[in-house]
């Protein structure tokens, strides 16, 4: 706890930004004003594998960030992860980046963020619809977070929004393990008030200088009136990097040479504030060998108590896989600030 405070602490005595872009959380309009922002994410839930059940209570989140502006024309956004669920252990840093934001179309950010590769991914973790990101997102997208430089501009309301970055490729607060670097990128259009088209690329090294790894999504959304309709393929052919592990703390898989995916969700929301979603996904983690493929189906209710707290529960059944747990029930309650 008292590692706890004294992150808090030091964040707040920083000095004022101007941070929106890759971030969960966008900067205060005032000029020099530092906002404090987070969510906690208390979770129960079961597995059963066989005869066997599994039940635990956890913290599948606990952040605590902070951002605002710095005149002139700079920001900068700071995230602390708490959970050590996630880490492992002590709390550490998670997103720390300076932006420079003078031009909305070519906004420049340095530092550790989120590749700008995928909408899932790039969906906050706090703005998730299930309680878990599809496999395919979290085993090939990674690492999620890396070190680097972006270039960025657009937004959700403009035609086009678009995202490059030049990264480490290693991971998390790793020093690159090669002299290459990884080449990302995701752009998407708005044709239609209700409809977003994108597409995202990756090509970088991510254990040596010459086993190269290539990797490309599309996706789509339909949000019209209370109805949301997403879904996202991609493939991967290369090497990968097994040290820099899964997304938000998952065990990464050995994948082939090459893997693939996909999962569309669909969500409606009620009068009374329930949500209901249901969403299907599939991976394949080695498309050169026979029975490496298993698709899951998540059926849940999310329920918003007000703007700032979300209670998700999800029912999880994975098929034509026996490694992992063909039934999961995962009740999270959320609240941010």
């Amino acid at each position: 706890m008292k590692k706890i405070l004294s992150l808090a602490l030091m964040m707040l005595l920083l000095c004022a930004g101007k941070a929106f872009s890759q971030g969960c959380e966008s900067a205060s309009s005032d000029d020099e004003a530092i906002k404090l922002f987070g969510f906690f994410q208390p979770q129960f839930e079961t597995h059963k594998l066989g005869d066997e059940t599994d039940n635990s209570f956890k913290f599948k989140r606990a952040r605590l960030g902070v951002t605002g502006n710095i005149p002139y024309d700079f920001s900068y956004y700071m995230v602390i992860e708490n959970s050590a669920f996630v880490g492992g252990g002590n709390p550490y840093l998670l997103d720390a980046f300076i932006t420079y934001g003078r031009f909305n179309w070519a906004k420049v950010s340095v530092g550790s963020f989120k590749q700008p590769f995928g909408m899932e991914v790039n969906t906050s973790c706090s703005g998730l619809h299930t309680v878990e990101r599809s496999m395919v997102s979290d085993q090939i997208v990674a690492p999620q977070r890396d070190m680097g430089i972006m270039i960025l501009g657009g937004d959700n309301t403009t035609f086009l929004k678009y995202a490059v970055a030049l990264m480490n490729g290693s991971g998390l607060g790793i020093k690159d393990n090669n002299k290459k670097k990884d080449f990302i990128g995701r752009a998407t259009i708005k044709p239609l008030d209700f409809l977003r088209i994108g597409g995202s690329f990756r090509y970088g090294f991510p254990s040596t200088d010459f086993e190269e790894r290539i990797t490309y999504a599309g996706e789509l959304e339909v949000n019209y009136g209370n109805f949301l309709l997403q879904g996202e393929y991609i493939m991967d052919m290369g090497d990968e990097n097994l040290a820099a592990g899964g997304g938000c703390g998952s065990d990464p898989l050995v994948l082939g040479d090459k893997s693939s995916g996909y999962y569309v969700q669909a969500l409606y929301m009620t009068p009374w504030n329930v949500q209901p979603v249901v969403k299907y996904e599939t991976f394949d983690r080695d498309l050169d060998s026979p029975s490496n493929s298993f698709s899951t189906v998540t059926a849940g209710l999310n329920y918003f108590f007000n703007d700032w707290t979300r209670l998700q529960v999800n029912y999880r059944y994975t098929m034509d896989d026996a490694s992992l747990d063909p039934t999961e029930i995962k009740v999270q309650l959320q609240v941010k600030f």
